[in-house]
């Protein structure tokens, strides 16, 4: 559903009215965060699929009075970090203060609360998408994924494939009569790509999510499933939107989501969405930054290339997280962390690890490397570079060569990507 909120205070002065809602005033506390992303309705499927999402005991909300002025929720996920593993994480989602109450401290008070939380379960990562990238730096989140966004001329882009395209088969579908298939193959994906979610029970209603209101003039949501061999290898969700100009037709392809375990099936589904008949844009929103397509087309200027932020990650227990991953070069450092937000993490840890596995540990030793738990945060996927924040002055070099050390063995061979919101 997203975040927003703004405050500026310290959060105490709202102790009491902060709390777990109950099931009886999900509208309430629910129709506070509509309300605060512009209060245009919901259709009953995205309200009926958010309620049965929404984990009531990880919840919070910010009572004054009678009225609810503050939202925030936190989802069981599991993470995907490089090296493969699934990391438990709380995906902190539904935030939100009402117009009425910013600068007032409800924001810090749920995320004070919330972080705590977090760190009682045991869960070492928190992440979120942010609708305003500025609100959470200052509680320790970094942007640690990003996506590409374009808009493709298919009337003068051409798309080169590999080998083996050829043997693809695309055929359509109802999306809701392949469900099943399209997870298996998604399932497959998540353990090869750090910043991927691994769904649990109800999440795959996500991709189906139809309303009228969303399509802007484009048609219901169309799937096509590739299969190689009679197995199912891939798939493409998307819509058309129709249009004719003084030339001709004139429409777009909306492309909602596209997933292909190999190459091939990949290309396969892509070629078929540049040729589609009376067409002549492909939008593409929230791609990986390292998807192949971008180098299969002639031309790259013409399909417009944007680049945005996506993924925020927080470690809530540095030590654990950075346990948790795997590193493509040895490392041995010293990091000097500093955590004003949550101080349990402040001081120096020694990551020693390479791609079996890792170990992190409280240490005196003199540091290496210093840095924010918000620039740790985003280096964590691999996806940016500590050498890049070390230039940009975020990270400081405390021992010539170990900034260059760290950024090699942080880095991912595939850059983290997040599938989807939430």
């Amino acid at each position: 559903m997203g975040n927003n909120g703004s405050d500026s205070t310290d959060g105490t002065g709202w102790a009491t009215g902060l709390r777990v809602p109950q099931r009886d005033e999900w509208d309430q506390w629910y129709g506070t965060l509509v309300r605060a992303f512009s209060g245009v309705p919901e259709s009953d499927d995205e309200k009926e699929l958010w309620n049965s999402l929404t984990e009531f005991d990880r919840s919070l909300g910010v009572w004054d009075g009678d009225e609810c002025v503050g939202t925030a929720g936190a989802f069981s996920f599991r993470v995907t970090v490089p090296g493969g593993a699934e990391v438990p994480a709380a995906g902190i989602t539904m935030v939100s203060v009402a117009a009425t109450h910013r600068r007032r401290g409800v924001l810090t008070s749920m995320m004070r609360r919330q972080l705590d939380d977090v760190r009682s379960w045991g869960e070492s990562l928190a992440v979120l998408t942010a609708s305003e990238p500025a609100i959470y730096g200052r509680f320790g989140y970094g942007a640690a994924t990003f996506q590409v966004n374009a808009e493709i001329d298919t009337d003068r882009v051409r798309l080169s494939v590999p080998d083996g395209t050829d043997d693809v088969r695309l055929r359509y579908a109802a999306p809701a009569d392949v469900l099943d298939a399209c997870e298996a193959v998604y399932a497959r994906l998540v353990p090869g790509r750090p910043g991927m979610l691994a769904r649990r029970p109800g999440w795959e209603r996500l991709g189906l999510l139809d309303p009228e209101s969303g399509r802007d003039g484009a048609s219901p949501l169309q799937c096509v499933v590739a299969r190689k061999d009679g197995e199912v290898t891939g798939y493409a969700r998307f819509r058309v939107r129709p249009a004719w100009g003084p030339a001709g037709p004139d429409g777009t392809v909306v492309v909602e989501d596209l997933a292909g375990l190999d190459p091939a099936t990949e290309a396969a589904l892509w070629r078929f969405l540049f040729d589609i008949d009376l067409t002549t844009k492909l939008t593409v929103r929230g791609r990986p930054v390292d998807e192949a397509w971008q180098y299969q087309v002639s031309d790259i200027r013409r399909c417009q290339p944007r680049l945005r932020d996506a993924l925020y990650v927080r470690l809530v227990d540095v030590g654990a997280a950075l346990a948790a991953r795997t590193y493509q070069a040895p490392v041995d450092v010293v990091f000097e962390v500093e955590d004003a937000f949550c101080p349990w993490n402040e001081g120096r840890w020694r990551l020693s690890g390479d791609v079996k596995g890792a170990s992190c540990e409280r240490t005196a030793d003199a540091p290496d490397l210093a840095l924010s738990v918000r620039d740790l945060g985003a280096a964590y996927l691999g996806g940016v570079p500590l050498a890049a924040l070390g230039a940009a002055g975020r990270v400081r070099e405390l021992r010539p060569g170990a900034l260059a050390e760290a950024s090699t063995g942080f880095a991912s061979p595939v850059a983290p990507w997040l599938p989807h919101g939430f």
